[in-house]
């Protein structure tokens, strides 16, 4: 039992460090420094950093969620 709740935090940590690195090239993409004031650099890496964390963390939660869901369906037979 403790060991499939470790099994499982590890696969959740993982997942979510995939995520976020994820969103963190996929947002590179975007020039986000044009949306701030010259020499705001450092702000406009830290919203980089927010926004990467808040979109890899959504989109883990959602994969993590259904694989959850698809083990679940097992009771259902």
């Amino acid at each position: 039992m403790f060991i499939d709740n470790a099994v499982d935090a590890l696969i959740g940590m993982a997942s979510h460090i995939i995520f976020i690195i994820l969103a963190w090239k996929a947002l590179e993409s975007i020039n986000i420094q044009a949306l701030f004031k010259k020499n705001k650099e450092t702000e406009s890496k830290i919203l980089l950093i927010f926004l990467s964390v808040a979109l890899g963390t959504t989109v883990s939660n959602f994969f993590l969620d259904f694989i959850n869901w698809s083990q679940q369906l097992s009771y259902f037979l």
